[in-house]
């Protein structure tokens, strides 16, 4: 499957890419026409520091208090809190970087000693990809609970422009894919189609069936 690979790169700074590989990948959420590998931005300092001064030029004009990070995304939040920190409103912040864990019922929680770093604060939402949003409005009921903030929402790849009412702000869109799709499971016309799925995809990435 690797073979099919082909790399995409950033429109706005080629110097940033990711990978994609055409097939038929079922999610958690959804079944799409495409595994978008976003294994270079998550785990090379180099990718991540270019991907994370890309994303930060949307935020210049957004007080951000504390960066949530989902799936993976520790590096390139780091990075975007050092951006954030270097000019714009945050100039001289000290910016908390944190992940939530999942209870037993996969239920996005904060312990007692991080959760003064939600409460009352202006929260930037990270997520490394949303196909359909659902794991963001997961996301977002969470810091409801916690009485965060939500003031941005960003992403390395993203489907969709906004939720909830606010914009996501993505390195890559499906408008950079060719002819990317989104199913839901019960909807797949590749499934209709007798056609096999290549792969099982998580935030960790792939495994083949």
């Amino acid at each position: 499957m690797e073979n099919r690979e082909q790399t995409i790169d950033s429109a706005k700074n080629n110097r940033i890419k990711i990978g994609i590989i055409p097939g038929h990948f079922a999610t958690n959420h959804s079944h799409v026409n495409y595994y978008v590998d976003m294994t270079t931005i998550k785990t090379s300092h180099k990718m991540a520091k270019e991907a994370a001064n890309q994303l930060a030029m949307t935020y210049t004009g957004t007080h951000v208090d504390t960066i949530i990070c989902l799936e993976g995304t520790e590096m390139l939040g780091a990075f975007l809190a050092q951006s954030l920190a270097e000019g714009g409103i945050n100039s001289g912040s000290d910016i908390a970087v944190v992940t939530p864990e999942l209870n037993s019922n996969n239920q996005m929680i904060f312990r007692d000693n991080t959760q003064k770093k939600i409460w009352g604060k202006q929260v930037l939402l990270l997520i490394a990809s949303a196909s359909t949003g659902k794991s963001i409005s997961r996301a977002i009921e969470c810091l409801k609970y916690y009485n965060g903030h939500l003031v941005a929402i960003g992403a390395i790849f993203s489907a969709i422009k906004e939720s909830s009412g606010i914009d996501v702000h993505a390195i890559f869109y499906d408008d950079d894919l060719p002819k990317y799709e989104t199913y839901s499971s019960s909807h797949c016309p590749m499934c209709q189609n007798g056609q096999k799925v290549d792969a099982i995809v998580n935030s960790f990435g792939y495994s083949k069936i």
